[in-house]
């Protein structure tokens, strides 16, 4: 009888611990989800506001079509793109388009005077600020989930459920993306 017992409490200790691991990791995996959803947010704010810093430039610099050309398309690879790791490469180009037309703006100080042009690049700022407080959440929170589904004994649980790791967000090519950007003038 009190082997029965013995049997009936490990059964029930087993039993909570998989369901405690269970929800734990469904418990980070909506995080992760919840994380990316707002670097999204983020990501659409700065698509929203990059059509018009395009226009505010082109007035001041028409004959850098090649460069506007560059970020429009950047912008439209962005938009398309889908999950953390094309997310993050169309990012990059994005955002080295964007400091190819900061840097033209730079030669006009005109523009640099504008109150449209200086609003839109606080705007920007602001959001891009805010993307890399939001990359480093999401960031964190993929690290616990990764390190939660291949620790012991929660990793049992992982493979029996299909939990899976998620991509970091994160630079496509560090070397090239430290690297200051090239602007040269006709």
């Amino acid at each position: 009888m009190t082997l029965t017992w013995i049997i009936i409490a490990v059964a029930a200790v087993l039993a909570v611990a998989v369901i405690s691991l269970y929800n734990k990791l469904v418990r980070l995996r909506n995080t992760v989800r919840s994380a990316w959803s707002d670097i999204d947010v983020q990501l659409k704010k700065r698509y929203d506001l990059v059509p018009n810093l395009v226009e505010t430039v082109k007035g001041y610099a028409a004959h850098e079509q090649s460069l506007f050309t560059k970020v429009t398309d950047a912008r439209a690879q962005a938009i398309k793109a889908t999950g953390p790791a094309e997310t993050a490469k169309a990012e990059n180009q994005l955002r080295d388009s964007l400091k190819s037309l900061f840097a033209v703006a730079e030669a006009y100080p005109d523009l640099k005077a504008n109150q449209d042009f200086l609003q839109l690049q606080t705007q920007l700022k602001e959001i891009e600020d805010n993307i890399e407080a939001a990359r480093r959440y999401y960031n964190a929170v993929v690290r616990d989930f990764n390190t939660a589904i291949e620790q012991f004994p929660s990793n049992l649980v992982a493979s029996q459920f299909g939990f899976e790791r998620n991509d970091f967000f994160e630079l496509e090519s560090p070397e090239v993306e430290r690297k200051a950007v090239k602007v040269g003038f006709r």
